[in-house]
């Protein structure tokens, strides 16, 4: 239990980073090209160390699938499309609002019982979480601003992000136990790559990585090293060796990290 806190708080530390990292890369890559390419080196980054260990069972062959279409198709997707539209601050403490999925999830579908106090944490956090989505709106004194209204829609997209990750936890926990965390980690890498090569073909149309520079290179190096090999196979550990409510309070922990790295 007490490595997968450690190993969660790496995670969260690093996906907190995550946000200011990628929008600054999004001025340089399209968002599908940089998602195609973060999963397709990182798969490679992890097959040396689970290629013995890559069978799946035939009976967790959609499992695995959905669990990785929710987790990585839909959740990047519009993790990507919604960043461009709203503040890299914001993100994170939209995706706070995971730990109330979860935890509905967790107590109608896992039957597990939270502590009342996780309750109501996760209650009080679900009002800042609206209190962001609707931000902008409220200090437009609800006028219909064409800034206002782009970032309430960026917003809007993180929130559709987050259930899809609150998807691929609730799908994760019951194959966490019968599978190694980097090999479902490397199938979820392989399943999200080649559900994101029909858009980057379509974004290469005007040419593939042209005009790249160090930005976009930064945002393809931190996503496939960093926030996809390293940080999903200690989540995936994670949540083998800890309950799935209790893994969702620790993305309080990204707020923090995002503010201090998109200031500078």
């Amino acid at each position: 239990h007490k490595q997968a806190v450690i190993a969660l708080i790496i995670a969260n530390t690093i996906w907190g980073a995550a946000p200011p990292i990628f929008k600054w890369s999004l001025q340089n890559i399209d968002p599908f090209t940089l998602a195609f390419l973060r999963y397709f080196f990182a798969m490679f980054l992890l097959l040396p160390f689970c290629f013995k260990a890559l069978h799946v069972a035939k009976k967790d062959y959609l499992t695995v699938f959905l669990m990785s279409f929710f987790g990585i198709t839909i959740n990047i997707s519009f993790f990507f499309l919604g960043l461009r539209l709203t503040d890299s601050i914001n993100v994170p403490i939209i995706g706070s609002s995971a730990s109330v999925f979860i935890l509905l999830g967790s107590i109608f579908f896992l039957k597990e019982q939270p502590k009342l106090k996780v309750i109501t944490g996760t209650l009080l956090s679900l009002l800042g979480v609206l209190t962001i989505i609707l931000g902008p709106a409220w200090q437009g004194e609800f006028s219909q601003t064409q800034s206002s209204t782009t970032s309430i829609l960026g917003n809007v997209l993180i929130l559709i992000a987050v259930l899809g990750s609150v998807g691929h936890t609730r799908l994760l926990r019951p194959l966490s136990k019968n599978y190694n965390p980097i090999t479902l980690t490397f199938w979820s890498f392989v399943i999200g790559a080649l559900t994101f090569l029909p858009m980057t073909l379509v974004e290469s149309q005007n040419g593939f990585l042209a005009g790249l520079n160090y930005q976009g290179v930064t945002g393809i190096a931190f996503g496939a090293i960093l926030s996809s090999a390293v940080a999903y196979t200690l989540y995936n550990f994670a949540l083998k060796h800890m309950v799935a409510n209790e893994a969702g309070l620790f993305f309080y922990l990204d707020p923090v990290v995002t503010v201090l790295i998109a200031m500078p």
